[in-house]
């Protein structure tokens, strides 16, 4: 019955699909080109609907509308074949080309090995141990879990199944209802095609032309709010439903101690360091290794060793002195701070010009050594020549240099150096408020950590620091390189792929059979990519000849549409969209009609990326294609039912839109940290 109205819920769409074609056909006076381009893209998405292969269904509409296009301008049969056949190869090769898709596989390798690891168990172990006493402590940790582990891999089946092989059992067993923990699985699994490194923004970014970086920074920010949505949603439910999701008992709370502690005899609510170092000065250490304890004290004072080293690096920094540019280094000499004097003690010396051309400097290979006094910037050797008219006033500039610095310093390094103070060259810098206030907040983080670190919470920190800590090192290494500048996306995911092969070496899980298979799926998971990449490139080929994009644009602009208006229509489109489609479709096919759109309402691309990434998350959650669904089903226990999963994932399909409409009343949500960055 279930799959009955599934397909009854699939026909329907597919039967409003077929009829606005007809429609449009009927009412239409007479059917142009562009109105043929739009008949394709009907025919498209209804053949996918009926379960043919994406990639394939686009190449194959694509060449026999190319074929219609160009047969229809005058070409003979012949002509025509010839031509489509040279836009296949041109749009393949083009598309082959592009260095972003490179990334693609070396990221989806680094998520099975990740996935291969088994570190997922020992994640969502230690965080519902150290969420133990938040409300609903068990979706929370689900949560935090898919989010770290939808990070690390981007693969939301993986994550999907996985979670519900191990949480969906235990969330059942504690009497949280079927809905909520089907919806926080279905949903927590669906944030790694939002959160970077997401293969969804790299298409988008290849699609559109945006930078991938940029995306990733923009990314972040909302990744980190929707998550924290859901979080709240569940820790809402929980306090406000209690029956929903019951606390844990104190029973399920218990943290096991490790043996030799408890040879110790030490109480698991007292302090671990204070209790550490009485048992190593102690006699009831006699049972347990003395290499053992410092071994422990040295785990449990590992966070003040990383304290202490920031601090250390962020005095260093702090204090360093200000850089003194010169315009030697730069190879051009700042336009009017020169003068036409030969080099003098303690003024700055003008290389000979002729023509008003550029001046080879008096020794060659050799720098003018900077003023003591007077002056921020050396003249540059090599530089460009001073205007004829400053020649008269040289002896003047000569006797004035050492009183000019303001003339001849940058603006930025004026503004630098009034902030600062007067500071001289060399000489360290004051330490700022900031620093101090940042140095104090971070010493008030470690004693009450110290103060509240129990034996038992030493114990789930120790579980955190082999399951956790392991994963957030690769993914903050692998986006700290891309976002600051120091990796392109391809050389970070090859830096991912090394990473998920130490991990997965690391915790014994690399083996033959291992490798093998995330080699086979990497490459099955990149195939299907380029496919997609080619056929949507021959299709938005097929529909720019046929005028359909042409045509849209006239619509679209007819309505006179404001700002807001078109984002409210296009963000409804791409969300009624994602119910049939899955989001590699929309990407592929839609976002090159929305793309060209963009220039005509003022809306960044890489804004729009962001909310077309938000809005994706329906793609998975909604039916009939909801796919995270029928992960979850595939092994949940047999008396949860796929109306339940579904009844479960509408809620976070409210949250998914919320997140959307504070994105676009607060853009600098994801929009800050690329401005900052990069603009």
């Amino acid at each position: 019955m279930i799959i009955r109205k599934e397909l009854w819920f699939g026909f329907i769409l597919m039967g409003l699909i077929v009829a606005a074609a007809a429609g449009m056909v009927i009412a239409v006076p007479e059917m142009t080109n562009g109105h043929y381009g739009l008949l394709m893209l009907s025919l498209v998405v209804v053949a996918i609907m009926l379960g043919f292969p994406t990639a394939f269904t686009l190449m194959g509409m694509g060449m026999l509308f190319a074929f219609f296009a160009y047969h229809s301008g005058g070409q003979t049969a012949g002509g025509a074949v010839k031509q489509t056949l040279d836009l296949m190869v041109q749009r393949a090769f083009s598309v082959m080309g592009n260095d972003v898709l490179i990334s693609i596989p070396l990221f989806v390798f680094m998520g099975y090995l990740v996935e291969r690891a088994n570190l997922i168990e020992k994640l969502f172990k230690s965080l519902h141990l150290a969420l133990a006493r938040v409300p609903g402590s068990l979706a929370v940790a689900t949560l935090v879990t898919c989010a770290v582990f939808a990070t690390a891999t981007g693969i939301v089946g993986a994550v999907v199944t996985l979670m519900g092989l191990l949480a969906l059992p235990q969330m059942l067993r504690a009497g949280y209802d079927v809905r909520l923990s089907a919806g926080t699985i279905t949903a927590g699994g669906c944030l790694g095609i939002l959160i970077p490194p997401s293969v969804l923004l790299i298409v988008y970014g290849a699609t559109a032309g945006v930078s991938v970086v940029q995306l990733y920074a923009g990314a972040f920010f909302p990744g980190i709010m929707l998550a924290g949505l859901y979080i709240l949603y569940v820790i809402l439910v929980a306090k406000i439903r209690p029956d929903m999701a019951p606390p844990l008992t104190a029973e399920q709370r218990k943290v096991p101690l490790a043996p030799p502690l408890v040879a110790l005899g030490v109480n698991a609510a007292r302090n671990a360091v204070g209790g550490l170092i009485g048992a190593l000065k102690g006699k009831s250490n006699q049972a347990v290794p003395t290499g053992f304890l410092l071994r422990q004290l040295g785990i449990a004072l590992l966070p003040l060793l990383v304290f202490a080293l920031a601090v250390g690096m962020s005095y260093r920094s702090a204090t360093a002195p200000l850089p003194v540019e010169s315009a030697a280094e730069a190879g051009l000499q700042e336009m009017g701070t020169g003068s036409a004097a030969e080099e003098t003690s303690g003024g700055l010396a003008e290389p000979p010009a002729e023509g008003g051309g550029l001046a080879e400097p008096k020794d060659e290979g050799a720098l003018a050594e900077p003023p003591q006094e007077g002056a921020s910037e050396p003249a540059a050797s090599g530089g460009l020549a001073e205007p004829a008219g400053a020649s008269s006033g040289a002896s003047a500039a000569t006797s004035t240099a050492a009183t000019s610095a303001s003339s001849l310093s940058e603006p930025a390094a004026a503004a630098a150096a009034a902030a600062e103070g007067p500071v001289a060259e060399g000489e360290p810098r004051a330490l700022t408020t900031g620093w101090w206030i940042g140095v104090g907040v971070g010493a008030l983080a470690m004693a009450v950590f110290y103060g509240i670190l129990s034996f038992a919470r030493f114990e789930i920190f120790k579980m955190l620091l082999t399951s956790f800590f392991p994963l957030l090192v690769m993914i903050l290494a692998v986006l700290g390189s891309i976002v600051f500048g120091l990796a392109t996306p391809t050389e970070a995911a090859a830096v991912g792929a090394f990473g998920g092969f130490v991990l997965a070496f690391a915790y014994r899980q690399l083996t033959f059979n291992v490798v093998k298979e995330s080699v086979f799926l990497t490459a099955k998971t990149s195939a299907m990519v380029c496919w997609l990449f080619v056929g949507s490139a021959i299709f938005s080929a097929a529909f720019a000849l046929l005028g359909g994009q042409e045509l849209v644009e006239t619509w679209v602009l007819s309505m006179n549409l404001t700002k807001t208006e078109f984002l409210i229509l296009s963000q409804v489109i791409i969300f009624i969209l994602g119910w049939p489609l899955e989001w590699t479709e929309i990407i592929v096919i839609f976002m090159p009609i929305f793309i060209p759109l963009l220039d005509n309402f003022g809306v960044d691309p890489l804004f729009f990326g962001l909310l077309v990434a938000l809005n994706l998350q329906t793609a998975f959650l909604s039916p009939p294609v909801a796919m995270s669904a029928f992960y979850l089903k595939g092994v949940a226990p047999k008396h949860v039912t796929l109306n339940q999963i579904f009844a479960g994932m509408l809620p976070f399909m409210g949250i998914q839109v919320l997140a959307i409409i504070l994105l676009y009343q607060l853009p600098a949500i994801g929009m800050w940290l690329p401005t900052v960055l990069y603009r």
